[in-house]
């Protein structure tokens, strides 16, 4: 969103006006320009050549069109033209978590194969002309924001040649009954209307240990090392502040636990689906980030812990979204 796009399409602040041909015009050239960008990023870190990722995962929720980004993204990008493509459309804050389940268990199913997970979100499509009888909507206006994420998978990786920074072990997904009207998105001529539930960090707080404790039960079960709580390192999808405060609370968390979450919330916002890859890349890094083309400098006073210096070796990596859905992973961190 910028004064030149609202120039060009001044209906986008005219309320009540059809403009959802518009918005798509905008959001569908910008998440693949945002993901290609990431992508190479991704692939150039990872310093093997393009040609050898077998697979693509890509997670949106903010374009609708035929043939879908997952094909642009594989053109933009020159991947192989027989590269195994799935598309994860509208999963809202939790798509992202999504991604490394499905790139996770591609990987682990098809040996030698290197999995490329994209997520990329704008939040052109669901932009509102402010409005006094909804205030709200300002809430939502200053805390969602666009961005895109990319990260390479696969299993046994090749000595020297590549350098992994976290194992995921276990994924699980839950969701919650009769929850499904908390967080609502309907696609109209106006774009894409969005509710956000009020309710949703008493829902988390409510529902969140039992589901942790599933993921670290069955992750016990498969050979794991007994893991607690207080022990681990914790990648939360930071959709807001009042979320990360329940699950500090509700697990007694030092501060220094969520301070990825918390850095990230406040450098970029919730990113939807991209968000936990940049909670990911903060907790790799030791005070500094790299998201994107952007070089991040984390302000921490220097009475907290560093978010990225602790030396938890196992962690949990969580995602909240529409459903409500809990999705989550128990992972290792390798360096």
């Amino acid at each position: 969103m910028s004064p030149e796009i609202l120039a060009k399409y001044p209906e986008l602040t005219v309320e009540g006006a059809t403009s959802i041909r518009q918005r798509l015009e905008i959001s569908n050239e910008a998440v693949t320009e945002i993901g290609v960008e990431a992508a190479k990023q991704a692939i150039l870190e990872w310093g093997r050549p393009v040609n050898q990722i077998t697979h693509l995962v890509y997670v949106t929720s903010s374009e609708i069109r035929l043939p879908g980004g997952d094909l642009h993204l594989a053109r933009d990008l020159g991947l192989n033209t027989d590269v195994n493509r799935v598309m994860l459309y509208m999963l809202g804050c939790y798509g992202g978590v999504t991604g490394l389940r499905v790139a996770k268990d591609l990987a682990e199913n098809n040996p030698g194969s290197r999995v490329l997970l994209v997520t990329t979100e704008t939040t052109i499509i669901g932009y509102r002309p402010p409005n006094p009888s909804r205030p709200y909507d300002l809430v939502g206006a200053a805390l969602f924001g666009d961005g895109a994420a990319a990260v390479i998978l696969g299993a046994h990786p090749s000595p020297y040649l590549e350098t992994p920074f976290f194992e995921l072990h276990w994924a699980g997904q839950s969701f919650l009954p009769n929850t499904d009207h908390t967080i609502v998105g309907n696609l109209t001529e106006e774009g894409l209307i969005f509710h956000l539930g009020r309710d949703l960090p008493k829902i988390i707080e409510d529902n969140i240990v039992a589901f942790c404790d599933k993921l670290l039960e069955i992750a016990a079960a498969t050979g794991k090392q007994e893991l607690n709580f207080g022990d681990l390192f914790w990648a939360v999808h930071p959709g807001g502040p009042a979320i990360l405060n329940v699950v500090e609370k509700k697990f007694n968390l030092p501060p220094e636990k969520l301070q990825c979450s918390r850095e990230v919330l406040m450098d970029y916002g919730n990113v939807s689906s991209n968000t936990i890859l940049y909670v990911l890349d903060y907790l790799r890094h030791n005070r500094s980030s790299k998201v994107g083309n952007v070089n991040v400098k984390t302000t921490i006073e220097e009475n907290h812990a560093d978010c990225a210096s602790h030396s938890d070796e196992w962690g949990l990596i969580l995602a909240f979204g529409p459903g409500i859905t809990f999705e989550g992973l128990v992972a290792r961190k390798l360096s």
